[in-house]
């Protein structure tokens, strides 16, 4: 019945959504990802390998450097009693499938922690929620075979019901997928051993996004890292 229920939807707001969506990209400001090295040691202490998974978000895009964006503070908070080796692998424009081409294409390198920030661009892609679970499944299991993670902490997507960037009913549309491959996340993440998920429906997350009403701001990111933190050093047993 959900199906057939969005499928009507689609139908019906098909043509509206289509133009809306087309009118977003057009007048919506193009964020650069910001400067700042992807890969790196960071700290002193017990060896901790970190590797970051994903899209804009995960890039920082909405910070003017990589110190002010999810990398940055994970490094500022972890670093601060372990040895952090870090890697960056994170694209704007990033899909589930397009990160699962990068990972293997990429060397691989034992990670005591991965954060995946996936998702946004599976919704406005129309990525069915079978493929998503699929996808998603794929990316853990990779990352456990080719990068031995012992954590992976799999956000979720943001609230994107609320985006300033989308106009009605684009953003009831989007948001609604959105909300329906959260949950998929969720449920599917619970029942895994070495795999966490974090929600990014804090309560003020849509307080300081970035000036494209699309994307995390400074503040935004400080208290991401800073929840992904503390869940990895409880779930890792982690010294403070």
């Amino acid at each position: 019945m959900e199906k057939v229920g969005n499928r009507l939807l689609t139908l019906m707001l098909g043509p509206l959504l289509l133009l809306q969506g087309r009118r977003v990209r057009r007048v919506t400001p193009v964020l650069p990802e910001p400067a700042g090295a992807r890969s790196g040691t960071r700290g002193e202490g017990r060896r901790l390998g970190l590797l970051i998974v994903g899209d804009s978000a995960a890039a920082g895009v909405g910070a003017a450097h990589q110190d002010q964006a999810l990398l940055g503070k994970l490094l500022e908070n972890l670093s601060r009693d372990h040895r952090v080796d870090w890697r960056l692998h994170a694209q704007s424009g990033a899909t589930t499938e397009s990160a699962l081409a990068t990972l293997r294409a990429a060397e691989p390198v034992n990670c005591d922690l991965v954060v995946t920030s996936l998702g946004v661009n599976d919704v406005t892609s129309r990525v069915d929620r079978a493929r998503w679970r699929r996808q998603q499944a794929a990316l853990r299991d990779l990352l456990r075979d080719r990068f031995a993670a012992r954590l992976i902490v799999n956000c979720g997507l943001p609230p994107m019901h609320g985006f300033p960037a989308l106009p009605q009913p684009l953003r009831w549309y989007l948001g609604r997928r959105a909300s329906a491959l959260d949950r998929d996340l969720e449920r599917d993440v619970g029942h895994e051993p070495g795999a966490a998920y974090l929600s990014l429906r804090f309560g003020d997350a849509l307080d300081g996004m970035a000036s494209d009403g699309f994307h995390p701001g400074p503040a935004i990111y400080a208290e991401w890292a800073a929840r992904a933190a503390a869940l990895a050093r409880q779930r890792l047993g982690l010294e403070p």
